[in-house]
């Protein structure tokens, strides 16, 4: 725990000149209030269909659930199986399609024309021959556009190595967050593409600095159009403008795998990851879970701990991907347990 407040403290800047959150380095790891309970058996999938580890959940602007899930297992290398899944408000199974055309879904958002995005990633142990894609599909499941080049790492301005994270603004504006290797060994990223795909501008190098980045894991936009890249091996989220410019960073929500920002600037993060062992995750007193608060002021209301977890666990469990619908209802995709589950305000 030392470690992480001498870190926090050599590179905290200041939000609140532009009127965002202030980092709270030394904030309560694992707040006790939690005002969440899980919906048990929300989703209904066809007879003889299990879920698959997943880490891609959102909803579009008619009520329905997308989830995205790795074909029953933890990749789609081989499986003939639609990884890309339609549930209506009350979970209700309504159809699927992707099949063969995704190995690892990875990061997962809906734009404002209820187009479905993902990035497609390389499964463990580096077997396929396909992901290092950002794909669009429209809801018929037809394929509209293909970002990067299938099986083959690259960079800018035409190709992504392993991109963890997709983000479409509200003028068409497309972020992309590169890199899922760890040690400070990979390309961390953040790209920026007109509406068209055209190349912008990128920003970010592996280090531990102010505008670097572990592992730029995943994105999100608050109200005011300000992006939030949660960058996981560093246990931060760092805010920045959509043209780079870095506004400051966040400590007090973990160690983030997930991001999603709802109407009300109410903040849900992730943590998949935290542990107390030395090593990757390591976090000392973090426990894995979803923490929610305001970004009215950063403080963080809400904690929604894995049930599985323990401290000294490395590896990942809970949420990794999250889904909040505004209304009260939060969703968790999660790797370990291979479901999507809906939690809901009481």
């Amino acid at each position: 725990m030392k470690f992480r407040i001498v870190v926090t403290a050599l590179f905290a800047w200041p939000l609140a000149a532009l009127a965002q959150p202030a980092d709270q380095p030394k904030a309560a790891p694992n707040p006790k209030t939690n005002h969440y309970v899980e919906v048990p058996g929300f989703f209904k999938l066809p007879p003889g269909r299990p879920m698959g580890s997943s880490s891609a959940v959102m909803g579009d602007s008619k009520g329905n659930v997308w989830v995205v899930d790795r074909c029953a297992a933890n990749s789609c290398v081989g499986s003939k199986l639609d990884p890309v899944m339609q549930f209506d408000a009350k979970g209700n199974f309504i159809k699927a399609f992707g099949a063969g055309l995704l190995q690892f879904a990875h990061g997962f958002t809906i734009d404002g024309k209820d187009h479905l995005w993902i990035t497609d990633g390389v499964p463990p142990g580096g077997k396929g021959t396909q992901g290092h894609t950002v794909m669009e599909f429209d809801t018929s499941g037809k394929l509209l556009r293909t970002m990067g080049k299938p099986g083959v790492p690259g960079s800018a301005p035409d190709g992504f190595t392993e991109p963890n994270a997709v983000l479409v603004a509200p003028d068409g504006s497309i972020f992309v967050a590169q890199s899922h290797t760890n040690n400070y060994k990979g390309t961390p990223r953040v790209m920026k593409f007109d509406a068209n795909g055209k190349f912008i501008k990128e920003w970010g190098s592996s280090g531990t600095g102010p505008g670097q980045f572990g592992m730029p894991h995943c994105l999100a936009l608050d109200s005011k159009g300000n992006l939030y890249v949660g960058d996981r091996d560093n246990n931060r989220i760092q805010v920045f403008t959509q043209d780079g410019k870095l506004l400051g960073q966040l400590t007090q929500f973990g160690r983030p795998s997930g991001i999603v920002i709802d109407r009300n600037d109410v903040m849900y993060v992730t943590d998949s990851e935290s542990t107390n062992k030395d090593g990757y995750g390591h976090n000392p007193g973090w426990q894995r879970g979803i923490r929610i608060g305001s970004l009215k002021d950063g403080t963080v209301t809400d904690f929604i701990p894995d049930p599985d977890s323990t401290m000294e666990t490395t590896g990942t469990s809970a949420g990794e991907g999250v889904w909040a619908d505004g209304k009260g209802a939060v969703y968790s995709a999660q790797v370990k347990q291979k479901a999507i589950v809906k939690y809901v305000k009481r």
